[in-house]
């Protein structure tokens, strides 16, 4: 009797403390996804004033804010700050101009470690069978130039684990729509990654976080019309328009913790990050 009791005890226990576990995952998503829909639904403003002007565009534009001792990668096209704690970028930047978008160069799908980050990157390895897309943050789509920028949007580096259907869906239609806004404005700036806040699963022996959100800003610069939009995604398919994701640059921020843009001038930035009009863009 007393071992069955012992180990009714030790099962009764593990229960309780699955329990535990659980309940405390479903608190951390539900506070992240009410915290979204809470913001959400102020992010679209009233018409804004009218933009101040920007004479001049400053360099590395598209580089969010940065401390001293965060890991920082440039490839030829796009930059990133690599987050060791989560195997992955907390930000991916470039700028995207229409004439980036008339190379004809094909998918390379060398997917492989990035050899400039010092700590080692996630490894191919970290998602088989684990029921997660290789997510590029910066697109294949994107940098069809040449074969070498293609190429190196294949390190693992700029990888998110994303739900297929996610992937395959209202991300891959985002990134089509931004291809789309380069070649109408000439140039855009994009920083885009996942959301790298709360109670997190991992995947792989590298324990490489997966993101309940994604998340990405524009700005475009060039004048008369100078515009910027943001858009939170939850890790999940969907079916509705974009559109319906389309939040202020300043919500995002909110939401990530990062500040983007500081090289533009103060009257600039919180002008682009403050609003958001869907009829500057759609």
């Amino acid at each position: 009797m007393r071992p069955t009791r012992s180990l009714l005890i030790i099962f009764l226990l593990l229960a309780f403390l699955l329990l535990l576990y659980f309940s405390s995952q479903k608190k951390s998503n539900y506070h992240y996804k009410n915290k979204f829909k809470s913001h959400k639904a102020i992010s679209k403003t009233s018409p804004k004033k009218p933009a101040p002007l920007l004479k001049t565009i400053p360099p590395n534009t598209e580089i969010p804010t940065y401390t001293s001792g965060e890991q920082i990668i440039r490839h030829t096209a796009f930059t990133l700050c690599y987050d060791e704690k989560h195997e992955q970028a907390k930000w991916v930047a470039y700028k995207l101009s229409a004439e980036m978008l008339n190379g004809s160069v094909t998918r390379t799908n060398n997917f492989r470690e990035d050899p400039i980050v010092k700590t080692i990157s996630a490894s191919p390895g970290d998602y088989y069978r684990s029921g997660y897309d290789r997510g590029h943050l910066c697109p294949a789509g994107d940098m069809k130039i040449s074969t070498n920028i293609m190429s190196e949007t294949f390190f693992m580096s700029n990888m998110s684990p994303q739900k297929p259907g996610f992937n395959r869906g209202i991300w891959k239609k985002l990134e089509e729509q931004v291809r789309s806004w380069a070649t109408q404005n000439e140039e855009i700036y994009i920083v885009t990654g996942g959301v790298l806040n709360g109670n997190l699963q991992t995947i792989g022996s590298n324990r490489v976080t997966v993101p309940h959100y994604f998340y990405k800003v524009i700005v475009d610069l060039k004048e008369p019309d100078i515009k910027g939009i943001g858009f939170i995604l939850p890790n999940e398919p969907a079916t509705q328009h974009i559109e319906n994701f389309a939040v202020t640059i300043d919500l995002v921020e909110k939401f990530t913790g990062l500040d983007f843009f500081p090289a533009l001038p103060d009257s600039v930035e919180e002008w682009l990050e403050g609003g958001v009009e869907a009829g500057d863009w759609w």
